[in-house]
């Protein structure tokens, strides 16, 4: 594989900073954007010849041509304000992403990059109760899922329109993301959550987690990113993949929280109906693989069990 010149955004994100440090182990050159002063730049290297990091604001995006100076050839997009659940309903801060990530592709289309990936998700398809496929009508309920869906339409539009004047070649792939775990995820997310409370014999309350849930986890996700930007010819027309676990893992969400408990020898304990739902309300996550499965051959690999043992011994 040829060394690329590689741009990332929200690298210190949980999975933007996973991404750098493994584009780094597979021998390209990383141009990092960070938001000045940021307080998360330790989880990236502190040293490395192949690692330049750039701190920006998002809505400057469009003047990295000038920054960085060279050609670049694939671009991952994963900055993106407002992912907690407080701010997911938030529409000012929503739609001021959808205008920023419109300069990232701006940016991205000036620096000479055949493919530019954005970090999707499941919030866009909304409340689902059937196997949720690319194809399905989206009708996502929260002001992050809107926006994620709406600078698809707009960044789609946009590739297509500069390969009609022949202004770029770009490809835009719109990444779907599920349920993502490992470690250097956040210290509240569900997983890290339950494992931090068992492991220290404490109560965890929870909602009623009776929906249908998929976990992947971080290397699989990193390999299927991988899959969609290396792949060797076209992609298809309309970009949006499913990053997700397999139909194996799709199962109530208590089951995980049940099967984390005993991986910590039933340490402490917990309850059920304690918490509301988040921004997308019970959503039930029903994702499906097939597509990216048959145009790249990506599966995952890791089962959650084998998760959460790397998760337990990354915290030793």
């Amino acid at each position: 594989m040829r060394e690329m010149k590689i741009v990332v955004t929200g690298a210190t994100s949980f999975l933007g900073a996973a991404l750098v440090k493994w584009l780094l182990c597979q021998g390209h050159f990383v141009y990092a954007i960070v938001r000045p002063h940021s307080a998360n730049r330790g989880v990236l290297p502190a040293q490395s010849e192949n690692l330049e990091i750039i701190p920006m604001e998002l809505g400057n995006l469009d003047q990295l041509p000038q920054q960085i100076g060279k050609e670049c050839q694939l671009f991952f997009h994963f900055g993106w304000d407002g992912s907690g659940s407080m701010n997911r309903s938030k529409q000012e801060i929503q739609q001021k992403n959808v205008t920023d990530s419109l300069k990232a592709l701006e940016g991205a289309r000036n620096l000479g990059c055949c493919r530019f990936l954005f970090s999707g998700s499941q919030a866009e398809y909304g409340q689902c109760h059937e196997l949720m496929r690319e194809e399905n009508e989206c009708r996502p309920v929260s002001q992050y899922g809107i926006a994620k869906r709406e600078f698809y339409q707009k960044a789609w539009e946009a590739c297509r329109k500069w390969r009609q004047e022949g202004r770029a070649e770009m490809e835009y792939i719109h990444a779907r993301i599920f349920s993502v775990y490992g470690p250097g995820d956040h210290p509240w997310s569900l997983v890290n959550s339950c494992l931090d409370t068992f492991l220290a014999e404490g109560h965890m309350e929870l909602g009623a987690c009776t929906q249908l849930w998929n976990f992947l986890y971080l290397d699989d996700l990193l390999k299927g990113l991988a899959a969609l930007m290396l792949y060797p010819g076209k992609l298809e027309e309309d970009g949006i993949y499913n990053l997700a676990g397999g139909p194996d893992q799709t199962r109530p969400l208590r089951q995980y929280v049940e099967e984390m408990y005993q991986l910590c020898g039933r340490r402490g304990d917990f309850a059920y109906g304690k918490l509301p739902p988040n921004a997308e309300g019970p959503a039930n996550l029903i994702p499906d693989i097939t597509k990216i499965q048959k145009k790249t051959g990506w599966k995952p690999e890791i089962s959650f069990q084998q998760g959460i043992y790397r998760i337990l011994e990354s915290k030793k």
